[in-house]
């Protein structure tokens, strides 16, 4: 067998065994270690507007509205591609999390694929309110 053979062999190998690897359920997680992340929504704006996770770890997002109005932390594609301990802490479509002023929540999660998601305010991304959020 020649070199380039078994190269692509052992990559052809490493895949398969990282596509049998059972992604982490969130039942699963120990949520006492979940790592704090906090985001703000005023208006019209999030701070910061750019998050950062990494795969298999447990999050606690903690997002505060010290704004003056309704604001919604809307990331549906995000919030698909999580394993979620706690979803009642999302709308009922599971597309965002919406906060009255001087409200806030915890959402648990554990990021399941690599990606860049984008996330806005429905109500207010026609003035600016958009950010974007990473998995490594």
């Amino acid at each position: 067998m020649n070199q380039h053979v078994r190269e692509g062999a052992t990559l052809l190998m490493a895949i398969i065994a990282f596509a049998l690897v059972p992604p982490v359920r969130a039942a699963e997680v120990d949520w006492s270690g979940a790592r704090l992340v906090t985001i703000t929504t005023l208006e019209y704006a999030f701070e910061p507007n750019h998050l950062i996770f990494r795969l298999d770890i447990p999050y606690r997002l903690h997002v505060e509205n010290h704004g003056r109005e309704l604001h919604e932390l809307t990331a549906p594609t995000f919030f698909k591609a999580v394993e979620l301990r706690n979803p009642e802490a999302l709308s009922r479509e599971h597309t965002e999390i919406a906060l009255q002023p001087n409200e806030q929540k915890d959402l648990y999660f554990v990021a399941s694929r690599p990606g860049h998601y984008d996330m806005w305010c429905a109500d207010h991304d026609w003035a600016g309110m958009t950010g974007d959020i990473t998995v490594e």
